[in-house]
């Protein structure tokens, strides 16, 4: 594959040093949350979410409604499960806050792979581009958790005042496969876990050049002095990786050198995307507690950097890269965090999670009975996060209603905001 010729760019790295500084504070520790007073969907798990947007990253308005497309299943599933028979399946609304169930966004058995995981998607002047996550193969016996970067294409969508309509047919293209230089292969791997996944459409203002970021693992071969030769640590060596296309043409994309390293320090950076403003480009990755290397202490959270430019050199925001911590006594109760502009703050939305553990792990949720997995797992929309953003730090300056996710133009309530700085001493 020929590489383009800035592939001579440097990745910034996360270090050890700054992951030590995780830790929560008032600033960074989300509001618990509690289940809605009426689920709006009772029928499906609902998991990672995006928004249909334009080249420019603004959501896509069609006839008054915006969309956004989910991970979903059938609730009757347990929720450990989800994963395994992923599908995408989109929403709509005209407030950003009462949501409508549209359909699959493909016919099942059209795809590629054996279930579909998180992506993003693009309305460009007409036209219609899925991006997905192939994970599996179509009719494989056994689940295998190869992963390509893949694109449905084509459509159409229709909207009228009953709502919006999204139908194919589509056409299924695989963008893109790691390459084993920049980015490890599932026969490389030799951690805990494997990725390549996630892509998502980005145009640069600043350049106006067409990217795909995604997430991915930098091979460590076995004897490296990386992380000081410490073989247990080299086995955490996710990235969050780039393609570019030349053309412009979301579906041709050539691969580039990753953006941010976090080899010694975390396995998943999952879902990369980034909020320009100010001039800036904010980085951020939503990661797990459990993907950390050995010696460091994270949390399932939003993590975040901060450069000038798309190419960097990244920052970690507020010192350490966490911008978003589950709070103590709920640490699994969301995930899977998306950050979106919002005139002078930043919102982000994510998904109920894993709630009422009582301390249990999320190991000890597969031992518990079949209603209880069920009752203590949230699946839909959770409360939208408002963050306040200074240069290189960010904190929590209150909530939305679950799944509220308002256009640019729409006015917010001025939020009451914490004071600013202080640890939370009983977490």
């Amino acid at each position: 594959m020929t590489l383009p010729s800035d592939a001579g760019r440097h990745p910034s790295s996360w270090t050890r040093e700054q992951a030590e500084r995780i830790e929560r504070t008032d600033d960074n520790v989300a509001p618990i949350i509690y289940p809605p007073t009426n689920d709006a969907f009772p029928e499906l798990h609902i998991w990672d979410t995006w928004l249909l947007r334009t080249r420019d990253g603004s959501m896509a308005d069609f006839d008054g409604w915006r969309v956004v497309v989910s991970l979903t299943a059938p609730a009757d599933l347990l929720p450990g499960k989800r994963h395994d028979v992923a599908a995408l399946r989109y929403f709509y609304s005209r407030d950003g806050q009462e949501w409508h169930r549209g359909g699959r966004v493909f016919e099942e058995g059209t795809t590629f792979g054996s279930r579909q995981w998180a992506g993003s998607a693009l309305y460009d002047d007409g036209d219609l581009y899925f991006f997905y996550t192939a994970s599996g193969r179509k009719g494989e016996e056994e689940l295998t958790y190869e992963q390509r970067l893949a694109v449905g294409h084509g459509g159409s969508v229709e909207a009228d005042n009953d709502g919006v309509d999204i139908s194919g047919p589509f056409e299924h293209e695989i963008m893109l496969t790691a390459d084993g230089e920049h980015y490890e292969t599932e026969s490389q791997s030799r951690g805990m876990i494997y990725t390549f996944r996630d892509p998502w459409f980005f145009e640069d203002p600043q350049t106006g050049k067409t990217h795909l970021l995604f997430e991915g693992n930098t091979p460590v071969p076995e004897g490296s002095d990386a992380c000081g030769g410490d073989a247990a640590q080299q086995e955490f060596n996710g990235c969050i990786g780039v393609a570019t296309s030349e053309s412009g043409d979301p579906t041709e994309w050539e691969i580039q050198p990753p953006l941010v390293e976090g080899t010694c320090v975390n396995q998943e950076l999952e879902r990369p995307h980034v909020v320009v403003r100010d001039d800036r480009y904010y980085l951020f990755t939503p990661s797990h507690e459990h993907t950390f290397a050995p010696g460091l202490h994270g949390f399932d959270g939003l993590y975040g950097f901060v450069a000038d430019s798309l190419d960097g050199e990244y920052e970690p925001l507020n010192e350490s890269g966490l911008v978003v911590a589950n709070p103590g006594n709920a640490p699994f109760q969301a995930y899977s965090w998306l950050a979106f502009d919002h005139r002078d703050e930043i919102l982000v939305h994510s998904f109920f999670n894993y709630y009422d553990l009582r301390g249990r792990s999320l190991d000890d949720v597969a031992d518990l009975p079949p209603e209880e997995q069920q009752r203590r797992f949230g699946g839909n929309f959770a409360p939208t996060l408002r963050l306040g953003v200074d240069g290189d730090e960010t904190w929590v300056r209150g909530t939305l209603a679950h799944g509220h996710i308002p256009t640019r133009d729409e006015e917010l309530e001025e939020p009451f905001e914490p004071r600013r700085g202080r640890r939370f001493g009983g977490y």
